[in-house]
């Protein structure tokens, strides 16, 4: 049974795109429809190929959005210059188009709702998306565990799911939603333009005595940095679990 479950994953599936919605001028959601999909974990990803009428075909992978759930996956990309996949994915896939995916790929950064312990999600840029998928899926199972998120990003107009961090931050769930912007600030916002710092974690985040474990997603020199913070702060180093994106692996 083991060795079925991991074939399946390493299985090609042909999706169909059930819906599609911009999230920024850059950032595109692509709903599927995926018929015998095995269902997946907060924090997975996904492979997804393109191939081109002259049989090149190429691969990325892209992290799951949404919450495990049915039959239905959200991916959210967003456009990397000079990138040979997301451009398509972001600005030219349509509602009824296939897309071939393999998955859910991860074991290690996942959340399991059956945890109690405290949640802190540090996400820099598209580094959100998985870490959202995690929101989603506490509010989908009803979970009370304590969530703080800390979302760096470049301005205000780059934020993924503004509106809906908006409600979930206000609803009384216990979702704790704090903004790090890097070159752009709203007006009147209380701290300058600036990257996450040791200052900001210890205003923000979980104190290491309340011993939360900390999922922290983005470009690598992101994630590099947020984890040597939180452990010269005291965090255990094994309550950290890191995905990194960049170049070498990751979406384009």
């Amino acid at each position: 049974m083991a060795r079925a479950k991991i074939l399946g994953r390493l299985t090609w599936r042909v999706a169909t795109v059930a819906a599609v919605r911009d999230e920024t001028s850059s950032a595109r959601t692509i709903v599927l429809d995926v018929p015998d999909w095995p269902g997946h974990l907060p924090g997975q990803h996904v492979d997804v190929r393109l191939t081109a009428p002259d049989g090149y075909s190429t691969q990325r992978s892209y992290s799951i959005a949404s919450a495990p759930e049915g039959n239905r996956l959200e991916l959210t990309v967003d456009v990397l210059p000079d990138g040979e996949v997301s451009p398509y994915l972001a600005r030219v896939l349509s509602v009824g188009d296939p897309l071939e995916i393999r998955g859910p790929i991860g074991g290690w950064f996942v959340w399991d709702p059956e945890k109690p312990e405290p949640v802190q999600l540090i996400g820099g840029g598209s580094g959100v998306v998985p870490l959202m998928a995690m929101i989603r899926a506490r509010e989908t199972v009803g979970a009370q565990t304590p969530f703080r998120l800390l979302y760096s990003a470049r301005g205000p107009e780059t934020i993924f799911y503004r509106d809906e961090l908006r409600r979930s931050s206000e609803n009384g769930s216990g979702l704790s939603v704090t903004y790090a912007y890097t070159r752009e600030v709203p007006q009147g916002w209380e701290r300058p333009p600036g990257r996450v710092d040791a200052s900001l974690l210890t205003q923000i985040t979980w104190a290491p005595e309340q011993e939360p474990i900390s999922f922290v997603c983005g470009p690598t020199g992101f994630v590099e940095t947020v984890a040597d913070l939180l452990v010269s702060a005291g965090h255990d180093p094994a309550r950290i679990r890191t995905e990194r994106f960049g170049p070498s692996g990751g979406g384009s």
